[in-house]
């Protein structure tokens, strides 16, 4: 008789989650939906027939990226835990119970070991990470509070390769990346079983204001639009992690698992090259 403890083979090939193929009749949360990949997922979301509520810190940006009267445009600073709990709570006022929940905000400083501004790594760590406690624990009481509709519940946390491993310039911002991602990964363990599907997005580098930073060659560099569309393709499939071009992540992968005497030799002369 097997052991019920030990998975079986072919539930190793299973979606990890409910794959999510339609968005008509989906009410969704975009934290961070002002510019880059949030506004290329919002706009795309809209025309897949989602229910869409978004949130940035500036209203007046919020209605340019999003003028139609259908979607709901909530100012929110996520950096402050006041914000987050007045936004849950008009959205429980007005009965806009979100079921998707997808957190794409996030800053990014390129920051090295012997140049930095502490106070600017604290300010990255708070919004890209610390944030995401305050967050998910205030949609948790809205959905203990309201009764779950059809419609499964899924939360998605946007982070970046750039947590796999150390790379250069990403002293703050890989090590909110890197915890971001442990945070999906126990998530995924404890709320999977609860109904709550989890996934964790891992882009290369795409064309944002963020990364217009950057003074170095970004290899496999995506526009937005191709960002988001890997995104809903990886919840089509019902995948926990979601990572993209996967021609430049999979190499991310694979140094990933590489001793660090190997590693930091190869990536300390591609920073040089």
């Amino acid at each position: 008789m097997a052991n019920p403890s030990i998975p079986r083979l072919r539930d190793l090939f299973r979606p990890l989650n409910p794959p999510i193929k339609e968005w008509t009749g989906r009410t969704v949360w975009l934290v961070g939906g002002s510019e880059g990949i949030g506004l290329a997922l919002g706009r795309e979301l809209i025309a897949r027939g989602a229910q869409l509520i978004v949130s940035g810190r500036r209203q007046e940006r919020l209605l340019e990226a999003f003028p139609e009267p259908t979607v709901c445009k909530i100012a929110c600073d996520i950096a402050k835990p006041e914000d987050l709990e007045q936004t849950c709570a008009t959205l429980s006022k007005q009965k806009l119970i979100p079921d998707t929940v997808f957190w794409v905000a996030g800053v990014y400083s390129p920051m090295q070991s012997w140049d930095f501004d502490p106070f600017e790594a604290e300010q990255t760590l708070r919004i890209n990470l610390l944030a995401c406690y305050h967050g998910l624990r205030q949609v948790l009481n809205l959905w203990q509070t309201h009764e779950q509709s059809d419609v499964p519940r899924h939360w998605v946390w946007v982070s970046s390769v750039a947590g796999y491993r150390g790379l250069p310039l990403a002293m703050a911002y890989g090590a909110s990346k890197a915890g971001l991602n442990q945070l999906a990964e126990v998530n995924y363990l404890e709320l999977r079983p609860r109904g709550i599907g989890v996934s964790l997005v891992l882009p290369g580098f795409v064309k944002t204001r963020l990364t217009d930073q950057n003074d170095f060659a970004m290899p496999s560099l995506l526009s937005p639009e191709e960002a988001a569309h890997f995104t809903l393709k990886g919840l089509a499939r019902g995948d926990f992690e979601i990572h993209y071009p996967r021609r430049f992540t999979r190499l991310l992968k694979l140094l990933r698992c590489l001793p660090y005497g190997l590693y930091f030799r190869l990536v300390g002369r591609l920073r040089q090259d």
